[in-house]
């Protein structure tokens, strides 16, 4: 009978342990706190961390606002990306040198998926919302160096 109460504890034991954890929650879109992006973005998107900490290891989930017109030259990442759209229409297409001809348009709920070094851009057609996820660090290389905002020109 001991045994048995042994064993029924050690099975209970991790998900109450796992319980005790915290949870990241966002209750609606209006409780986002927004903020301006990283300087490696091009000025005039906004940034909310929902979960993580896309500076370190480990998961992350973000969003960003892009602004119409809003243009991420060719980039990749040493990280997949996992790219969701909340609202607007994102753009987005593979390769070495923006492209308009050759992307795909996604509109609210469209999803890509993104592999790690793989040479892509976006831009929003109007105003747009769109959720990324990964894991960290987050870091993003510009195919031109130019094209980077973060760098002193």
């Amino acid at each position: 009978m001991r045994i048995a109460a042994i064993a029924l504890a050690l099975l209970i034991a991790p998900p109450l342990a796992a319980a005790a954890q915290t949870m990241d929650m966002v209750a609606g879109a209006d409780v986002v706190k927004w903020g301006p992006a990283p300087p490696v973005f091009p000025k005039g998107a906004q940034i909310a961390v929902l979960s993580g900490d896309p500076s370190k290891d480990g998961p992350y989930v973000v969003r960003l606002k892009l602004p119409a017109n809003y243009v991420i030259p060719a980039h990749h990442h040493p990280t997949a990306e996992n790219v969701t759209v909340l609202s607007g229409s994102f753009h987005a297409g593979m390769g070495d040198k923006l492209d308009r001809t050759h992307a795909q348009t996604f509109t609210a709920g469209g999803f890509a998926a993104i592999p790690a070094g793989m040479n892509h851009y976006a831009w929003a057609s109007r105003p747009t919302v769109v959720q990324v996820h990964g894991m960290g660090p987050f870091a993003i290389e510009y195919v031109n160096p130019a094209d980077d905002p973060s760098k002193a020109h």
